[in-house]
C-alpha cells in the first residue's frame, strides 16, 4: 500500500466548537478518496487543514512519508496539494487565463498571455477539459468555472486534488462530465480527495470512503465492498427512514395564476416566453430543467428581483410582476433563493440577524422601531434547535458556518415566516441526507397545512417525490406539465432537452 498522505492525531478548535478531533487518516497514492459527512461534520476543516488553510490545534500531517508543516495555502502547493473550494475563488471579470496566473509565481519580467493561454489549452486537452483560455470567466456556466477551477489548481503544479462538494450546484450531465475528468486523473497518477454528502455519487466514483460525524471518524470503508443504507447509517447515526408519500386531494382554490408572463434580458433577448402556470392551495408544483433555461429568470420576476415586460401574476390582491419585493413579502410570500451566499444571507451578520432579515420592522420583533432582542433571541435558540444548525451559538456569524448549516438557516427563516406561498429554489442543495430527509418532511407538512409550494430543482428524483405536478422548462418556456406518479425520470429527462414529442397533452391542470 503506497501511501501519499498520512494524518495523524489531527485536532482542531475554534472557539465553542471542537471541528475535528483526533483524526487519523490515510490516502494512498492514485486513488479516489471520499470523506462523507452531514454538514458540520468536520470534512471541509480537515481538508482545510491539509491544503494549508487552516492549521490544526494538534497533530501532524505526513507526505511521502516525510513530515511537512504548513504555514499557509502556498506552502501546501509547492508540495502538489491543491484544493477547489465548494464556493468558487475566481474573478468574473477576468479570463480564464488570467484567473489561472493570479498568484502563480514566475521569475519571467513580463507576463505572456498567450504563451499561458497556450498552456491552459493543452493542459485541459490533455485531461480532455475543454474550455476557452481567452474567455471572460462571468460567460461560463456553472460546471465551466469548476473545470476552470481545477485547470487553474492543476497549472499550478498539483498532484494531489481535494474537491469540496464538487456537485453541488451542477446538473447530472455535467456530475458525469466531472466524473470522467476525475477519471482522466487518477489514471496518470492524481490522487482525489472527494468531499461530499452524496451518497450515490461517492459509491459511483470513489475507491475508499471515510465516513466522519461530530468531529471524529467513524470508521474507512472499502466503497464497493459497502452499501449505500450503511454508509447512511455511519453518517447520520441511524437509519433512514423511507419516505412513503401518499399525495392527498389538491384544493380548487388557485394561490398564484400567472399569464403570459415574458422577460428579456439586457441583451434584448427573450429569457422568459409566454410563462402560463397555476398553483393551488396545498399543492406542490415542481418546476424541472437545466440550469439556465429560465427558472432563474422566472422567480426573480416573481419575488421583485427583475422586472418582466409582460404578464400577470395573481396571488391574492396582488400583480407580484407590478410589486418590490418587501410587498411580495410582507403580502405572503416566502422564497428560499437558489445562491444562499449571495441572496439568502448577510454573511457577515450574526445569525440573529439573519433569522429576521425579512421581518425585522413586524410587530412581531419590537415595536416603534425599536428591536425587541429578547424576543429575537428567543427565537433564533428556537429555530437553530429545530433545524439542527450546528453552531457554536446564537450569535455566530453566518459566514463561520459550513455551507450546509447555512442553507439551514434561510430554509428555517423561510418557512417560519407568516406566508400562503413558499418559493423554494434548490432548497437541499448542499445539504446531507439526514437534512434532505428533513427538509422534505418540513416541504410535505407545508402542503398537508395548506400553502402552495412553487418547487424548482434539478434533483429529478427530488421533483418526482414531492411533487404533485411537474411543469418542464425548456429555453425559457414551459414546454408542458406532467404528473409524477405517471412519467418516468427517463421521459422527463428526455423533455429537459426539448423533446417536448414526447409529451401528450401539455395543460396547466
Amino acid at each position: 500500500m503506497d501511501k501519499i498522505i498520512e494524518m495523524k492525531h489531527i485536532s482542531k478548535y475554534f472557539p465553542g466548537v471542537k471541528a475535528c478531533d483526533d483524526i487519523n487518516l490515510d490516502i494512498e497514492r492514485g486513488e479516489v478518496h471520499a470523506l462523507l459527512g452531514e454538514n458540520g461534520a468536520g470534512k471541509t476543516t480537515l481538508m482545510n487543514i491539509l491544503c494549508g488553510l487552516y492549521k490544526q490545534t494538534d497533530g501532524e500531517i505526513w507526505i511521502d512519508g516525510e513530515p511537512v508543516r504548513f504555514t499557509s495555502a502556498k506552502d501546501a502547493m509547492a508540495i502538489g496539494i491543491g484544493m477547489v473550494h465548494q464556493h468558487f475563488m475566481l474573478i468574473p471579470s477576468l479570463t480564464v487565463a488570467e484567473n489561472c496566473l493570479i498568484g502563480n509565481k514566475s521569475s519571467a519580467l513580463k507576463i505572456d498571455i498567450k504563451r499561458t493561454s497556450n498552456e491552459i489549452e493543452s493542459l485541459a486537452d490533455q485531461y480532455n477539459m475543454p474550455i476557452d483560455p481567452n474567455v471572460i470567466v462571468s460567460s461560463l456556466s456553472v460546471g465551466e468555472m469548476q473545470r476552470v477551477e481545477i485547470i487553474k489548481t492543476l497549472y499550478r503544479g498539483a498532484n494531489i486534488l481535494i474537491l469540496d462538494e464538487p456537485t453541488a450546484v451542477l446538473t447530472p450531465q455535467e456530475t458525469q462530465q466531472l466524473f470522467s475528468m476525475i477519471r482522466n486523473l487518477t489514471a496518470k497518477g492524481y490522487t482525489v480527495l472527494f468531499i461530499s454528502h452524496k451518497l450515490n455519487e461517492v459509491k459511483e466514483i470513489s475507491d475508499r470512503v471515510t465516513v466522519l460525524r461530530h468531529g471524529k471518524i467513524v470508521g474507512t470503508f472499502k466503497t464497493s465492498e459497502s452499501q449505500i443504507a450503511d454508509l447512511a447509517r455511519h453518517m447520520i447515526g441511524r437509519p433512514i427512514a423511507e419516505f412513503d408519500r401518499k399525495r392527498s386531494p389538491v384544493s380548487e382554490n388557485i394561490t398564484l395564476k400567472v399569464r403570459g408572463l415574458t422577460y428579456r434580458d439586457k441583451g434584448s433577448e427573450k429569457a422568459l416566453k409566454d410563462i402560463d402556470l397555476d398553483i393551488r392551495s396545498g399543492e406542490i408544483l415542481g418546476i424541472a430543467g437545466v440550469d439556465g433555461n429560465g427558472q432563474t429568470e422566472l422567480i426573480e420576476c416573481l419575488t421583485g428581483m427583475a422586472k418582466a415586460v409582460d404578464g400577470i401574476a395573481q396571488f391574492n390582491q396582488l400583480d407580484l410582476l407590478q410589486c418590490k419585493t418587501r410587498e411580495i413579502m410582507q403580502g405572503g410570500v416566502s422564497h428560499i433563493p437558489q445562491d444562499r451566499q449571495r441572496t439568502g444571507l448577510v454573511l457577515s451578520m450574526p445569525l440573529t440577524e439573519n433569522f429576521v432579515l425579512q421581518d425585522y420592522y413586524s410587530e412581531k420583533f419590537g415595536k416603534f422601531g425599536i428591536m425587541n432582542w429578547r424576543t429575537v433571541d428567543r427565537y433564533s435558540d428556537e429555530l437553530i434547535e429545530e433545524f439542527d444548525i450546528r453552531t457554536p451559538d446564537r450569535n455566530e456569524l453566518a459566514q463561520n458556518l459550513s455551507g450546509g448549516n447555512q442553507q439551514k438557516v434561510v430554509v428555517a427563516r423561510e418557512i417560519n415566516r407568516e406566508h400562503s406561498l413558499l418559493i423554494a429554489m434548490h432548497p437541499t442543495r448542499g445539504l446531507d441526507i439526514g437534512a434532505i430527509e428533513f427538509i422534505h418532511n418540513q416541504l410535505i407538512k407545508e402542503r398537508e397545512n395548506g400553502r402552495a409550494i412553487l418547487l424548482i430543482s434539478t434533483e429529478l428524483e427530488e421533483l418526482m417525490k414531492l411533487s404533485d405536478r411537474i411543469s418542464i422548462m425548456f429555453e425559457g418556456k414551459i414546454l408542458g406539465t406532467v404528473d409524477p406518479d405517471d412519467s418516468s425520470i427517463e421521459k422527463i429527462g428526455l423533455m429537459l432537452g426539448g423533446a417536448s414529442e414526447v409529451l401528450e397533452e401539455p395543460s396547466i391542470y
